[in-house]
């Protein structure tokens, strides 16, 4: 059978899936690689899943998993797989998948202990990041709040190495709702700010609890406003010379805080 090309309605209709409008539109969008492909079939989402030839031979066993899933394979030219590419070298492997974010109420639950929640995140890596980090530290789901990205870019999608899948994610365009959901969940709300009135170092009491982490986006931080709503304002502690962390380096710190001291309030019963 001969590969599809640019011009086939399958294709044509994929690469729309580059665009936001058009994921919200379909409901569906497109996740490109090895590793995103092989954690996308590992839950159900996936409807089609397009190939080169150099990639059948390359990631024979994430086709062979997706063929035993029942999922579509169709193999495409070069041409094609650019098209349907965001990225410089394409890997030559892209699944058509079902949008994966879910309602504020399925994030926000009373039996949340940790919620990462960047607010106005723009940049599509550091919003992958974030939710890989937010898997990593075993957190309950993420929210993106205010103007934040679409979890569903492929950058996004790429830099979160498959947590999208792994850990529950809302995105919210209205703050004030996902703050007001947080705390009427019962959920300690935390700020990071490189003033706030706690020292992250002397804060594992305060920690123990569950928490909702705010994030600031990468040029501003924490609007204000957004930061006063906060149970707490704490700010890392910096030992040397740097002025400030960026925001994937705070998140980080922050969430692994919060995972230590509540593993060990777990395991003291």
């Amino acid at each position: 059978m001969d590969p599809l090309t640019e011009r086939t309605p399958r294709v044509v209709s994929a690469v729309k899936l580059l665009r936001t409008a058009d994921r919200r539109k379909t409901g569906r969008f497109l996740v490109e690689g090895e590793n995103s492909v092989a954690e996308a079939l590992a839950t159900t989402v996936v409807h089609e899943l397009f190939h080169t030839e150099d990639a059948a031979v390359r990631y024979g066993a994430v086709l062979d998993r997706a063929e035993s899933a029942g999922v579509r394979t169709a193999l495409v030219t070069e041409r094609a797989i650019r098209g349907l590419s965001d990225t410089v070298t394409p890997p030559g492997l892209v699944a058509v998948c079902d949008l994966v974010d879910v309602p504020l109420d399925q994030a926000v639950t009373g039996d949340a202990r940790l919620l990462a929640v960047p607010v106005g995140i723009g940049e599509p890596g550091n919003a992958g990041t974030v939710l890989r980090l937010a898997d990593a530290m075993g957190a309950d789901a993420a929210i993106l709040a205010g103007e934040s990205v679409d979890p569903h870019n492929g950058k996004c999608v790429r830099a979160s190495a498959g947590s999208l899948f792994h850990v529950p994610v809302a995105r919210e365009r209205d703050t004030d709702a996902v703050l007001r959901a947080i705390a009427d969940a019962g959920i300690q709300i935390l700020a990071t700010a490189a003033d706030g009135e706690v020292d992250l170092g002397d804060a594992d009491e305060l920690l123990a609890a569950p928490t909702a982490w705010l994030f600031g986006n990468e040029a501003h931080g924490l609007d204000p406003a957004v930061a006063a709503r906060a149970d707490h304002r704490v700010r890392i502690p910096i030992h040397g010379r740097a002025e400030s962390l960026n925001l994937a380096t705070a998140a980080s710190i922050c969430l692994y805080s919060s995972a230590r001291v509540q593993s060990r309030h777990k395991a003291d019963g």
